[in-house]
């Protein structure tokens, strides 16, 4: 144990640490003269330089390995997504018939959906294809045909749905009408021997009489396999993804409602899994309140 007399004063503490930052008689500063300061910032400069220009290299050679136009890896799906509009709050469509403000968000929600789908658009952006035909544009070897056309989807397709002859979409009767539509994957072929995949919606078990009357548009409730294949964003800037309008005409009101539409087609796998459920299928809640 140091004796009281061998410890340091504050004042030597302080002339000690003062002697570290700055040495006058050898010119050190923190305990390096300046052209010891000056080699190692040179050396960490020039190696913190060569790390960037091999981080640049390795980005540049792997963004020439890149397609702007098509993923070079992507994971295909043995099913695709399918999900609804409107969407809700957690897939639920909840509202109170007499509340005009209650629905009133979903009809806004399909108005802003179904602009795009306007057949003024529609003429201007898409070329009129022929129903039942894939619309395949091969690119010519390593010259890309872009940007690729894209087929019309008509609003009017959706007739009751469409919104122009019922500008409620059957909501302010009770009568409402959700929208299903596919998720896009580049390149899916839906469709098999020229056999467009269909969409159908049951009642869960739970309710299966709460439903008695559902109406399909198109009336064959299918996506039809002229808007096949997708090429992509980028390449399709005008894509317009079809749609099948479902209608509730007869449902039972305040009733908690679980619908499930799933897509049919020989060329799309089953859905397998429980733990994926929009792989091929969506399921949402519907209720409509009413005063008895």
């Amino acid at each position: 144990m140091a004796k009281d007399s061998e410890k340091k004063t504050c004042g030597q503490v302080m002339d000690e640490w003062k002697e570290f930052f700055w040495n006058p008689r050898t010119h050190e500063f923190l305990g390096r003269t300046a052209s010891s300061w000056g080699l190692i910032l040179l050396f960490y400069l020039i190696f913190y330089i060569c790390l960037a220009g091999m981080f640049a290299l390795t980005m540049y050679v792997m963004l020439l390995t890149l397609d702007d136009y098509n993923p070079t890896y992507r994971d295909r799906l043995a099913t695709p997504g399918m999900m609804i509009q409107p969407k809700g709050k957690a897939l639920e469509i909840v509202y109170n018939i007499e509340d005009t403000e209650s629905w009133d968000m979903y009809v806004h929600s399909l108005n802003t959906f179904l602009s795009t789908y306007n057949d003024s658009h529609q003429a201007l952006s898409n070329k009129e294809c022929t129903p039942n035909e894939l619309f395949t544009q091969a690119d010519s070897g390593d010259i890309k045909n872009n940007p690729k056309r894209s087929c019309q989807f008509n609003r009017t397709i959706l007739e009751a749905c469409s919104g122009l002859t019922d500008p409620y979409y059957g909501y302010d009767v009770g009568k409402p009408c959700v929208l299903v539509k596919l998720n896009r994957v580049i390149g899916m072929l839906p469709g098999k021997n020229n056999q467009s995949p269909n969409v159908t919606c049951k009642v869960k078990k739970d309710n299966e009489n709460a439903v008695r009357e559902l109406s399909f548009y198109p009336p064959d409730a299918a996506f039809n396999i002229m808007y096949f294949p997708y090429y992509g964003k980028k390449s399709q800037v005008n894509y317009s993804q079809p749609l099948v309008a479902v209608k509730f005409q007869n449902i039972s009101v305040n009733t908690d409602v679980s619908v499930e539409c799933k897509i049919n087609s020989e060329a799309i796998a089953n859905p397998t899994s429980e733990r994926d459920k929009f792989a091929g299928r969506v399921s949402f809640k519907l209720r409509i309140n009413q005063k008895v």
